[in-house]
């Protein structure tokens, strides 16, 4: 069909960018793990159009609030917990293996990238880690079967181990700062990218939409994977509107038939 003809060319020029480029960077968004069952948070009908979000700012002054987040953040860890990588996870674990893709930049916090193996110190987390907990005041890690057990059995919100400081999910909460290290290390990836692929992301939430447009400015070529239109579609040198674990799977199809040509 026409529509089938179109994608087609399209991943055809989508193949031919990605062989020419040795430091891509994957920028991705909620629609990199709805095929692996994770919903999108954001979408109509999703977790935040039911819940008003708590904001940073009640989690570190409210027990009331820390309780409240605590409840809800483990009602979204039964998604998270139960999901593998999908399609789209495993073709970018592999074009990283061919030396395609220098860094992984995501704004998911299931650890799916790591799990379909990116080396971690490849993965740039801009809003965090849904798998585990950390202590807001001296960092150290905690694990989330230890604060759901606090909460369930003991009642209390989790304290740190270490410092006795505020424990939260490993994720960066509406109204927290961004994580700065993460922040800078986007900014140094994107800036040396020569291919910056922006997939499954609608491109709406700030500060991390700014980097598609910083790769751009920097003369890298942008291409859009996603289900819908997004703001920065007019901005890119190539547009897909299409499943991306579908067109994934086709990039990485033709891939493999070109280089055994």
């Amino acid at each position: 069909s026409w529509v089938l003809l179109v994608i087609d060319r399209d991943i055809e020029e989508l193949t031919a960018m990605v062989q020419r480029a040795r430091r891509a960077v994957v920028f991705t968004g909620a629609g990199m793990s709805t095929e692996s069952g994770i919903p999108d948070f954001r979408s109509p009908g999703g977790f935040w159009t039911r819940y008003k979000p708590i904001e940073f700012s009640a989690f570190m002054s409210s027990e009331e609030a820390r309780r409240e987040a605590w409840k809800r953040f483990f009602a979204i860890h039964e998604n998270l917990s139960a999901a593998r990588p999908g399609a789209g996870h495993r073709v970018i674990s592999e074009l990283m293996r061919r030396g395609h893709v220098s860094h992984v930049i995501t704004q998911n916090i299931d650890g799916l990238h790591a799990a379909s193996g990116v080396p971690p110190d490849r993965i740039i987390e801009l809003h965090g880690n849904g798998t585990y907990a950390a202590c807001l005041g001296c960092g150290k890690r905690h694990e989330l079967a230890w604060a759901r057990d606090e909460l369930e059995l003991k009642g209390r919100t989790p304290a740190c181990i270490g410092c006795g400081g505020i424990v939260k999910s490993a994720t960066i909460s509406f109204g927290q700062a961004m994580p700065e290290q993460e922040m800078a290390d986007a900014r140094a990836a994107t800036l040396n990218a020569d291919l910056f692929l922006a997939l499954g992301s609608s491109l709406q939430v700030f500060p991390a939409a700014g980097f598609p447009v910083m790769a751009k400015q920097n003369r890298a070529q942008l291409v859009i994977v996603n289900r819908e239109a997004t703001g920065l579609d007019g901005l890119a040198d190539l547009v897909v509107h299409a499943e991306l674990g579908d067109v994934l799977s086709a990039l990485l199809a033709r891939l493999a038939l070109t280089s055994t040509n």
